[in-house]
C-alpha cells in the first residue's frame, strides 16, 4: 500500500513493488559505507554525489518504476527532482528507511556497522556549537562559532541541502571498500529496454 502523495512509497508498498510482475527497481542514494552497513537486498548504491554530476546519464539508464531511498528521505527527494528534471519518471521516493523495512520482514543485506551521515552531522555541528559556546567563556568572540552552525543549519533546512554532509559524506570513513568512479556505477545500473 502506498501513501497518499504519488511519488512516495511506504516500505510495506515497496515489498509489493518488488514482489510484482514488473519489479521497481531499488536506488539506494546513502553514501557507500551507509550502503555497506546495510542496504535492502538487490537495492544498487548511486550515491547522490554522482546523480548531481551525472543526473542524465543515470536518468536515460532508469527504466520503469524505480524508488529512491536514503536514511530519512531527504537525499532520495534531492535525487527525484534532479532525475525528473533530467528526464527520468516512474521515481518515487521511500517514506521510511532500511531498518523499518527490515522490521517489515524484507530482506536486508547487513556489512560493517557505521554510523549514518545524518547522524554524524548531528554529532559534528552539536560538537562545534558546544566548543564555541564553551570556548567563548573565556574569549566571547568565540560564540560566534555556534552563531555560524546554527546561520548553516538554518540555510541547510530552509534549502533541503547540507553542506557539512556533503563535506563528511568525502571522508574515508564514508567511502566503501573501493571506491567506484561514476562511470561503474551508472554502469551497475540495468540498461533501458526502450
Amino acid at each position: 500500500m502506498t501513501t497518499s502523495t504519488p511519488d512516495r512509497v511506504d516500505v510495506a508498498g515497496l515489498r509489493q513493488r518488488l514482489t510484482g510482475t514488473a519489479p521497481a527497481s531499488v536506488i539506494d542514494v546513502r553514501t557507500p559505507a551507509e550502503y555497506e552497513t546495510a542496504h535492502i537486498d538487490g537495492a544498487i548504491n548511486v550515491p547522490l554525489a554522482v546523480i548531481e554530476s551525472h543526473a542524465p546519464q543515470v536518468a536515460g539508464r532508469l527504466d520503469g518504476q524505480v524508488v529512491l531511498m536514503c536514511q530519512s528521505g531527504t537525499r532520495a527527494e534531492q535525487a527525484r527532482r534532479r532525475l525528473a528534471a533530467a528526464g527520468a519518471d516512474g521515481l518515487h521516493v521511500l517514506d521510511g528507511n532500511v531498518e523499518q523495512y527490515a522490521a517489515t520482514g524484507g530482506d536486508v543485506v547487513r556489512g560493517r556497522a557505521r554510523w549514518s551521515l545524518e547522524r554524524q552531522v548531528r554529532l559534528v555541528a552539536g560538537t562545534l556549537v558546544l566548543a564555541g559556546i564553551t570556548a567563548g567563556l573565556r574569549v566571547p568572540k568565540a560564540r560566534w562559532l555556534a552563531a555560524g552552525i546554527g546561520a548553516g543549519l538554518t540555510v541547510s533546512a530552509l534549502t533541503d541541502t547540507c553542506t557539512m554532509g556533503r563535506i563528511l559524506s568525502a571522508l574515508p570513513y564514508n567511502s566503501g571498500p573501493r571506491d567506484r568512479t561514476a562511470d561503474e556505477i551508472i554502469d551497475r545500473l540495468p540498461a533501458t529496454t526502450a
